[in-house]
């Protein structure tokens, strides 16, 4: 069983942010019961987990706030600062004026001086107003990189983030990006698994020094409601049956062979633990090959972020959807 102290960490190149752990637990779920991710949080932090996932989008900031001071009265950990904490500024959000207000919000609702990494949620940026989703897709606007980022930078520089960085970035949005970042982004978290492996992207950001996580490492972000090509892979199923593992932990140890951290949702207690048994074994040779000739499919698109009737005035989604394997 995993227990406090045992997972791995990675040392962001951006930033002073404390190491981020390999595994970190996400919290977005549809709809928000405050109590469910307030005890679910617990129970993670019960069983080892140090690192939270959460966004303005999802509303979960305030219960995992609550939670982890909560840990701390308990004594389940000594102070905040033993979490590593992840929010996302919204695309409604997305203008330099709005940035710091924004994080100061977030910070408002998690009840912490600092969050350890500030992300771009997406690289769009929709028109100021209330954070809705989907929305509508008249309201799609051009995306200032530079303005953006330089907000980004000034939350860095007082010290409300710790580091900042980036979601849902192709590689052509990155080199946008890094053309004006004076502080490059710390890391990209993006949809990536056995069944969207990211292998352009991933050389891409390992150049450059930037660090990639991974949203969906279970394939479970599938809105359509069409099955889970994670869980339902034959090949990560075989391999699972042969190690006397889950497809889960196979999947989640791919993740972490490739050098990536994963954010899993599950507010299950005992999938939360199982989630983190995946350090002290390896796939073999034949796995891993396996598992790189999976056929790939990229689940999220970005018209998922908008109401399927209207027309894109400002935006060309064909931008957006590049699919990089």
């Amino acid at each position: 069983m995993a227990s406090k102290g045992t997972v791995p960490e990675v040392t962001l190149k951006s930033g002073n942010a404390r190491p981020m752990p390999a595994v970190g637990m996400g919290t977005a779920v549809f709809p928000v019961v405050h109590e469910n991710t307030k005890n679910a949080v617990l129970a993670a932090i019960e069983v080892g987990y140090r690192h939270f996932d959460t966004a303005s989008l999802y509303r979960t900031e305030e219960p995992l706030g609550d939670a982890v001071a909560e840990a701390v009265r308990r004594g389940l950990l000594r102070s905040r600062d033993e979490v590593f904490v992840t929010s996302k500024l919204w695309c409604t959000q997305c203008h330099p004026e709005l940035v710091l207000p924004s994080l100061r919000e977030t910070l408002q609702n998690l009840k912490m001086e600092y969050v350890d990494l500030y992300l771009i949620h997406w690289p769009v940026r929709m028109k100021p107003g209330p954070r809705t989703f989907p929305s509508k897709r008249e309201d799609a606007l051009p995306f200032d990189f530079e303005g953006v980022w330089r907000a980004m930078e000034e939350c860095q520089r007082l010290g409300l983030a710790r580091a900042t960085g980036v979601s849902n970035f192709t590689t052509r949005h990155l080199e946008k990006l890094l053309a004006v970042a004076t502080v490059p982004p710390a890391v990209n978290q993006v949809e990536l698994n056995p069944v969207w492996q990211q292998r352009t992207l991933r050389d891409y950001c390992a150049a450059r020094g930037v660090h990639v996580a991974a949203w969906s490492p279970l394939g479970g972000q599938n809105w359509g409601g069409k099955g889970n090509a994670v869980m339902e892979s034959p090949e990560l199923a075989e391999i699972a049956q042969a190690r006397g593992k889950t497809i889960a932990q196979v999947s989640l140890r791919w993740i972490y062979e490739q050098g990536v951290t994963s954010i899993v949702k599950s507010y299950n207690k005992e999938r939360l633990r199982q989630n983190l048994e995946i350090f002290d074994w390896e796939l073999t040779e034949e796995d891993r090959v396996k598992i790189s000739q999976i056929p790939q499919k990229k689940l999220v698109q970005f018209e998922a972020l908008f109401l399927p009737d209207g027309e894109f005035t400002s935006v060309d989604p064909a931008e957006m959807n590049i699919e990089e394997e």
